[in-house]
């Protein structure tokens, strides 16, 4: 079996394979990591420290998108540290912030050249590299946008429908990566402008930045220019009235500080914009040299990134932006009727492109898959009891990390998607 150097910082990495009692041949991934000691699903963290006693220390180097302590990187953060407590100390992680080794563009990259063992990587940068993502961020349009419900439903269904789709996971191999989660958001997409627009006759002219082909579209269909503009330009360009609105997400805006500039929000819980969405990954030849019991607690404690992502992030900064908003002298708005049914028939256009766009080789069953994942995971947040008590205009005061418990949704989310493609 031909060796390799690992791309992460092992101590003594090799002789952790005799310690398990690996085989020297591997299985079908070919990797002699494949087999040795097993932990089942819902093991304690007492049963899996048990399981790392004889596994020599493993350092993995990785990033967050944000300073440390930060909202934008709490959920990453708070993966990081299960993982390192759950295997009681013996897998560590080499930690760099803002994306100081790789910008977001570059993830993937350095996931191959050993930069990173693992990384948040951001498919949507390079559509022409990764089609079949880009179809799962145009599909997205069937997501909705309440501040409960509308956030786990987003979260949930099109993770549904990427493990379900071979293409979506063979553009990460093909790419020397192993998915770990393949889709997660920062929240839904609104329209934030300096003026009240929420109506096509209010919106129709208006200079809007757009980032993605799908939310340009979108800008077109409700009669708005859209126009690109760099981030750290937005708040500039909106205060100046270089542009009149900002599509973007709440996390991004609180945290960007351009609510100020533009604190009339347009965001419709029914009818939205499509999703920005990124993805959790790992340097192929890495994850194929973790012995199995590391493979399953990195796998497993997923369900602590899932809740974070909603909980920690983008309902914190969802309160955040709220609060901002109210005091700036803005409020959210949904849709008029007008401007509803202009952005469902665009919506229907993009979606009616897709299915014969050659993105993905069935592409009108990818659309009915699309479609019956949305609706199944609209129907589980219900059988779950989430509900929607307020607003976005209310949610500020409202929200309070013991108001909504998202762990009986992390668990079904693991339970229904993660658990059947769990390494074992």
């Amino acid at each position: 079996m031909t060796s390799h150097r690992p791309r992460h910082t092992w101590v003594t990495a090799l002789a952790l394979l005799p310690a398990l009692g690996l085989a020297a041949c591997a299985s079908e991934s070919g990797s002699a990591a494949d087999s040795g000691e097993e932990v089942e699903h819902g093991a304690s963290q007492e049963e899996y420290a048990e399981a790392f006693a004889d596994v020599e220390p493993i350092v993995l180097n990785t990033q967050t998108p944000a300073p440390k302590g930060s909202v934008t990187g709490s959920y990453m953060e708070l993966y990081l540290d299960a993982v390192e407590e759950w295997s009681g100390g013996k897998i560590t992680f080499d930690t760099a912030y803002s994306n100081a080794i790789a910008p977001p563009e570059e993830i993937d990259d350095a996931l191959r050249d050993g930069r990173l063992d693992l990384g948040l990587v951001l498919p949507i940068y390079e559509p022409s590299e990764y089609p079949v993502n880009a179809a799962l961020m145009e599909v997205s349009v069937l997501s909705d946008h309440a501040p409960v419900t509308g956030t786990l439903q987003q979260n949930a269904w099109p993770n549904q429908l990427a493990f379900d789709t071979p293409e979506v996971l063979a553009e990460f191999e093909d790419h020397d990566m192993k998915m770990m989660l393949p889709f997660y958001t920062s929240g839904s997409n609104a329209l934030l402008c300096s003026e009240p627009r929420s109506d096509l006759a209010e919106i129709k002219g208006a200079q809007v930045s757009a980032g993605g082909a799908s939310v340009g579209v979108q800008a077109s269909g409700l009669g708005a220019s859209p126009v690109s503009v760099q981030y750290t330009e937005l708040f500039e360009s909106l205060e100046r009235g270089v542009i009149d609105c900002s599509m973007t997400s709440m996390n991004v805006a609180a945290l960007a500080g351009i609510i100020d500039a533009a604190p009339h929000v347009t965001l419709d819980p029914e009818v939205g914009l499509a999703l920005s969405p990124g993805a959790m990954a790992m340097s192929r030849s890495t994850w194929d040299e973790l012995p199995l019991v590391a493979r399953q607690l990195l796998w497993d404690r997923l369900d602590v990134f899932v809740k974070g992502n909603v909980a920690d992030k983008i309902w914190e900064s969802t309160a955040l932006a709220s609060d901002t908003v109210a005091k700036a002298g803005g409020t959210f708005s949904p849709l008029s009727d007008d401007a509803r049914a202009a952005l469902e028939e665009t919506n229907e256009k993009l979606l009616a492109e897709l299915a014969g766009a050659g993105k993905v080789s069935d592409g009108e069953g990818f659309v009915v898959d699309a479609r019956a994942a949305a609706d199944t995971w609209r129907d589980l947040v219900a059988d779950l009891g989430y509900t929607d008590e307020v607003d976005y205009n209310e949610f500020g005061s409202w929200y309070s990390a013991d108001k909504v418990d998202a762990e009986k949704y992390a668990a079904a989310f693991f339970e229904e998607i993660l658990l059947p493609h769990r390494p074992s």
